[in-house]
C-alpha cells in the first residue's frame, strides 16, 4: 500500500525532524510521506499559501489533494496510523485546544528543539531518510 498523505515538515528543525519520525515509525505500512518545506513539490502543493504562512506549522496533504495545517492536521494524520483512530477522534472532538496546543508548541520549537538529544535528531534522519519520497 502506497502513501495516503503527504507530510510537509521543516527540514531544519530538529523537534519537528523527530516529531515526524515519530509518526513515520508508528506507521509503519507507510501512510505518511515526509516532504521537506521548500522542495519544489512542497512548494507546488502549498502554492495558493504566502511563504509566512507555509512556513509557519507543518501540513498534510490528502492523496485526494485536501490539505490540514497545524492543529486541524493532527487528527487526519493520526487516522491513517494504525490505532490512530481512537486519538484522532479525541483531537478532532476539541478542535479549539488542539489548535492552541500546537500553536503554543510551535512557538517554543526552537526552544525544545535544544533539549532533542543529537541521538535523536539522527535517530530521525535516518527514519526520515528510508520513508523515500519522489
Amino acid at each position: 500500500m502506497g502513501p495516503k498523505a503527504t507530510v510537509i515538515y521543516d527540514a531544519d528543525c530538529g523537534f519537528c525532524r523527530v516529531s515526524l519520525a515519530l509518526l513515520l515509525s508508528w506507521g509503519r505500512q507507510r501512510a505518511l510521506r515526509p516532504l521537506p518545506l521548500g522542495s519544489p513539490e512542497a512548494n507546488l502543493l502549498l502554492a495558493d499559501l504566502t511563504e509566512a504562512e507555509r512556513d509557519a506549522s507543518w501540513h498534510l496533504v490528502l492523496d485526494d489533494g485536501t490539505r490540514f495545517s497545524a492543529g486541524a492536521a493532527v487528527a487526519p494524520a493520526l487516522s491513517l496510523l494504525p490505532g490512530g483512530h481512537i486519538p484522532a477522534a479525541l483531537f478532532a472532538r476539541f478542535p479549539g485546544a488542539t489548535e492552541r496546543t500546537y500553536r503554543r508548541v510551535a512557538a517554543h520549537r526552537g526552544l525544545l528543539g535544544r533539549f532533542v538529544p543529537a541521538r535523536a535528531r539522527r535517530w530521525a534522519d535516518r527514519v526520515i531518510a528510508r520513508t523515500p519520497y519522489p
